[in-house]
């Protein structure tokens, strides 16, 4: 019947196969017509693939070659060929050749796990899935496929793994598209969409028995869901952070340097002027400065990959390091997954019965029935799988799954234990489910007995909905009392609902809406969810590193506010003040209405609600997304309440996503932790989504969790802080090295000399290369500080402190000159000969062996430890190459022997008394610099931090 439009029904076999077309069974007039449509379709569309090609390692090689930080590196070995420095320039050129083989191994590795998870093994065997195209039905076979593509189910129900998208382990059931004129939207319609890359582990058809299910493709190609998981993986998210920008800004302020130095070098030497200026340029712009600085990331990526935190956007762990609000959800991050039935009771117009602790022991009736039946628990080889909670509810009914119902094809089958059967109570079928939504709060099924003689439809949901659809009149005068006690004590409460539906009604093509209204209510359930024992821990964690905790829930408020004390996100001394947000209506005004937790009723249906905790001394939390101008509430009141809110209740997926754009338009950097069930637009908005998962990648967050608990989170903000300030380190250390470098050789460009090719080589190579690699090793400290890292490069604290350590360097590298100078023994330089034919002198190797201590002390000064690192003796290997360094300068200082003396052009000094002057001028250097730099961090050399800082919190 779909023909008409284009469609095509296809069979499909467990590997993906194509079995048969039903098109050619048309007749040639309209296949003929048929086929040309369709090919226009494939014109449209393209093939279905997710293809992410190898590229060859000539166009890698061809395409790295022209990566610039290695034509600049070709720039310069270019130019040290021309200006003589062969041995140098061709050691470059060797280790640049090293790192281009390793980036091209490192690149076609990578490339080949791309291209693998794009493409797997039952993927690559359905070679005719490929001329699939939107619009094409395809018909799904019992035992399940892994789907390649997206598409919106028609007809029967299929049971799929989601893991790869969500990392949600629990199989996912989906149900048809309802009935009705409406725009699809696979983000609306999560529940009857498919998607490309899951496992579809059984699927049922609504027809007879042994049919599969029918399901129109929708996408193709990168733009499925596995094609988003594999793009964001390829073109991760540009980052708007500040650290990055300053970054690219600072080296602009060096090709500034270089530009300075470059035109001394024209006013100095006017003798081979262009290749002295250009030589300025390679020496005050570090090439490596880019690669250089990433080294901390790599390390911490590799560290949380250890504990089991898996990154797929590396810049976001410097991120990490800067959140200052982190939300969490409730269920299965902060409390168990797993919920016990802690006891069911009934209700009526004449109010509730006792308490029931167990289900199995209720009268028969219909509310163990809607127990028993309202649930999408399905058999999987005699295995029932579904929802924890819905199976949980199921076990504690006693009644038992089946799938044989007479031999008719139904959805379910439930069978009550062999004590309770009777005439009235035989096997009943489940011919039509509404699975659960977020958005509505609740799921329905329509029930059928053996043999046809009743049909009836359950409902079973949020108590406030489920009220809300039933007749007034069926619903207890005690309701909202019952509730709130049982919601206070942190139980999950469910309410159940049922009416009679006529028995000829055509329950398959049945609409929703139908079913959902004028029900009669049945009783509450209460489940209990237990805190997990680390959530109390982390959030005191962050509690006491001044990180704001947000809970966001689609639970009920009291219910979340006693997992908030709990877990010590309120405290127990602190009052607890309901903010109900009612949105703007055709019928109605917003209004917010402000209650204390004793002071009444707080609750109200189909609003958001969120909780304010005052303390002792009227210490306020708020905030919520829903009080934003576009409802009409004041910006100031939504402001407030936004900056001081602790929990947030009734919050549906978009509203979680809405809440954490809000709050990044505070300039918050936000941390969401979730499940990544129905809060995938929330992980994937902020700044630092982690999704609980086995899996090691998943499309809902750039980081995944393989522990089942938030501890992950502390772990990742201080591998975050630990990363940044490393960051920070190497290009402080790299910014001065290439400063270090540029004053030396512009010293010596002064006296008409210059540095000797290996004296170059052994800086860049032995002394900087090395101690910039393993600088970053240092790990992250144990506790979380309540200070943040600065990701500023430019503040004044930072520039301050450059400019001054550039000054002690400038005076350092000088002070060794003019003690050169003065001594008695000192003869000058040749006039009439230049550059490195000057080569060994006093001048060149007093500096030189001046700054290459002043290397080593700079490595050791932008270090940093506490807070955010463990102390400089936790990096072992750092420390031991920082003493063989030390050793090695202060032996090439006192007595480097005849050969090295040789190789190195240094020129032979006698007197010890110099020679000790000189190492005492480079420990004055140290001290100066170290002295610097811990008065910045306590802030004594600049203030105005302090004074800004209270100003911004002033005004805040």
């Amino acid at each position: 019947y779909y023909l008409f439009e284009g469609l095509r029904y296809i069979w499909i076999d467990r590997k993906g196969t194509f079995c048969r077309k039903l098109t050619d069974s048309l007749i040639p007039e309209r296949a003929a017509v048929f086929h040309d449509f369709n090919s226009f379709r494939k014109r449209v569309y393209g093939p279905n693939l997710i293809d992410v090609p190898v590229k060859p390692y000539m166009k890698l090689l061809f395409e790295e070659v022209l990566n610039p930080f290695y034509m600049f590196q070709l720039f310069s070995i270019t130019l040290w060929m021309i200006d003589h420095y062969f041995v140098y320039a061709i050691c470059i050129f060797i280790i640049s050749v090293l790192s281009i083989c390793i980036s091209l191994y490192e690149i076609r590795k990578v490339s080949e796990t791309y291209s693998n998870c794009a493409s797997n093994e039952e993927s690559e065997q359905c070679v005719s899935s490929v001329d699939l195209v939107p619009g094409d039905c395809i018909i799904i076979p019992q035992d399940g496929l892994l789907l390649p593509c997206d598409a919106a189910l028609l007809d029967g129900e299929c049971l799929v793994n989601e893991s790869m998208l969500t990392g949600e382990s629990v199989p996912v059931l989906k149900t048809p598209l309802p009935a009705g004129e409406r725009t699809y939207s696979s983000e609306t319609e999560r529940r009857h969409t498919l998607f490309c890359g899951t496992q579809l582990i059984q699927a049922k058809g609504g027809g007879q028995e042994g049919s599969g299910a029918i399901a129109v493709v929708t996408s193709t190609g990168f733009f499925t869901a596995k094609g988003n998981l594999v793009s964001s993986i390829l073109y991760p998210q540009p980052t708007n952070f500040r650290f990055y920008r300053d970054s690219a800004k600072f080296l602009l302020v060096l090709s500034f340097v270089a530009m300075f130095g470059t035109i001394y070098s024209f006013v100095a030497t006017w003798l081979e002027l262009v290749i002295r200026s250009l030589d300025i340029v390679t020496i005050a712009v570090p090439p490596a400065l880019p690669a250089a600085i990433t080294t901390g990331t790599i390390y911490a990526q590799r560290r949380l990959k250890n504990q089991g935190v898996f990154c797929i956007s590396p810049p976001r762990i410097n991120i990490s390091g800067k959140v200052s609000v982190f939300c969490f959800d409730k269920t299965g991050t902060l409390t168990e997954d797993g919920l016990d039935v802690w006891g069911v009771m009934e209700g009526g117009p004449s109010g509730f019965s006792e308490l029931v602790p167990e289900p199995r022991l209720l009268p028969t009736g219909h509310m163990l029935s809607g127990l028993a039946c309202c649930h999408t628990v399905t058999l999987l080889r005699g295995q029932p799988l579904g929802d924890p909670l819905e199976l949980k509810m199921v076990e504690s009914t006693g009644w038992v799954l089946d799938a044989e119902f007479g031999g008719h094809r139904v959805l379910a089958v439930m069978r009550p234990p062999t004590q309770q059967l009777s005439s009235t109570r035989e096997a009943v079928a489940i011919v039509q489910r509404f699975p659960f939504s977020s958005a509505l709060q609740r799921m329905s099924v329509v029930t059928v007995a053996q043999g046809g003689r009743s049909a009836l439809a359950f409902i079973k949901g949020s108590p406030e909905m489920v009220a809300s659809l039933c007749r007034a009149e069926t619903v207890p005068a005690q309701f909202s009392s019952k509730l709130r006690n049982f919601s206070s004590e942190g139980l999950r409460v469910l309410a159940l609902a049922y009416k009679p539906l006529d028995r000829s009604t055509d329950f398959r093509s049945i609409e929703r809406g139908e079913v959902e209204k004028d029900m009669q209510f049945l009783g509450l359930m209460m489940m209990k969810n237990l805190v997990k024992p680390e959530s109390a821990k982390v959030i005191n964690v962050l509690r006491l590193a001044n990180l704001r905790s947000v809970m966001v829930t689609g639970d009920n408020i009291l219910t979340a506010v006693n997992v908030a004390k709990s877990c010590g996100m309120v405290g127990s001394d602190e009052k607890v003040i309901f903010v109900n947000a009612t949105p703007h209506t055709a019928q109605s005004m917003p209004t917010l209405r402000f209650t204390l937790e004793d002071g009444g009723t707080t609750t109200a249906q189909s609003s958001v609600e969120v909780i304010t905790q005052v303390g002792p001394a009227q210490r306020q939390h708020c905030s919520t997304p829903l009080l934003s101008p576009s409802h009409s509430f004041p910006d100031t009141l939504s402001l407030q309440v936004l900056l001081r809110t602790t929990v947030f209740a009734r919050m549906g997926p978009d509203q979680k996503t809405q809440l954490v754009k809000e709050l990044q338009k505070l300039n918050y950097r936000v941390g969401m932790c979730g499940d990544g069930a129905n809060d995938c637009g929330a992980l994937r908005a902020a700044d630092v989504g982690v999704s609980l998962s086995e899996a090691e990648a998943s499309v809902a967050s750039p980081f995944t969790s393989k522990t089942d608990n938030i501890s992950c989170v502390p772990l990742l903000i201080r591998e975050g802080r630990c990363s940044l300030v490393t960051s920070f380190s190497l290009f402080k250390y790299m910014a001065l090295y290439s400063l270090i470098q540029l004053c030396a050789v512009l010293i010596l460009y002064t006296v008409k000399t210059t540095m000797a090719d290996l004296q170059f080589l052994v800086c860049d190579i032995f002394v900087v290369t090395v101690l910039a690699i393993v600088m970053g090793r240092g790990g992250p400290s144990k506790e979380l500080d309540p200070r943040r890292p600065s990701a500023s490069l430019l503040a004044l604290p930072v520039l301050g402190s450059l400019f001054i350590h550039t000054c002690i360097i400038i005076l350092g590298q000088l002070s060794a000159l003019f003690i050169t100078t003065s001594q008695d023994w000192y003869i000058p330089l040749n006039s009439s000969v230049y550059g490195s034919s000057n080569l060994p002198n006093m001048e060149d190797t007093s500096v030189f062996l001046l700054s290459g201590f002043q290397y080593i002390i700079m490595a050791v000064v932008v270090t940093k430890g506490y807070p955010h690192k463990k102390p400089l003796y936790y990096n072992v290997i750092f420390l031991c190459i920082l003493f063989v360094l030390f050793a090695m300068m202060t032996w090439l200082m006192v007595y480097p022997g005849s050969i090295v003396r040789q190789y190195l052009q240094l020129y032979d000094f006698s007197d010890m008394n110099f020679k000790i002057l000189l190492v005492a001028v480079a420990a004055l250097n140290f001290l100066l610099c170290f002295v610097v730099e811990v008065s910045d961090d306590m802030t004594l050399i600049f203030p105005l931090r302090t004074i800004v800082k209270d100003i911004k919190t002033y005004v805040q």
